[in-house]
């Protein structure tokens, strides 16, 4: 049964699907189209059970649709609004602070508690490039920008 959800449990949902690497990569690729679990497999380097695994949890959480054509199924995010929504976030610009503290050292997300996190714009796979200087302050700056440029 579909339900609308509250402004609060669309944010939880967005916020859980997007704190996963995985889920994260597999919406920035239906962002530049719809997709199917095994093609996404392999431009992803994943399996393709691992994919479909993180599929489901996109389609439970509202924020893709899954169109069966014939044996295959195709995903793709589930509302235009959305769509809009997640392509104006990544071309957000983050001022973080590279002196404070992770609060999870166990923290999935690549830099984000390593040595030296914070030295240069991200990661390539975030869509940054590690190892050059910040865009944001120069030498001297308490703040390194990530941007959410993507490739």
């Amino acid at each position: 049964m579909l339900t609308i959800a509250s402004r609060l449990d669309v944010m939880n949902r967005l916020g859980r699907a997007m704190a996963d690497p995985t889920r994260s990569r597999i919406l920035l690729s239906l962002l530049e189209s719809p997709g199917y679990p095994a093609e996404l497999a392999r431009m992803l380097g994943l399996t393709r059970t691992n994919v479909s695994n993180h599929l489901t949890c996109l389609r439970d959480c509202g924020i893709v649709v899954a169109e069966v054509e014939g044996r295959r199924t195709r995903y793709e995010i589930a509302d235009g609004h959305l769509a809009r929504a997640l392509d104006a976030l990544l071309d957000t610009t983050l001022a973080v602070d590279a002196d404070a503290p992770c609060l999870d050292p166990q923290c999935p997300v690549a830099g984000c508690c390593e040595d030296g996190a914070g030295e240069g714009t991200g990661t390539a796979a975030d869509g940054g490039s590690a190892g050059e200087p910040d865009a944001g302050g120069g030498a001297g700056s308490d703040a390194a920008v990530v941007t959410g440029a993507r490739s």
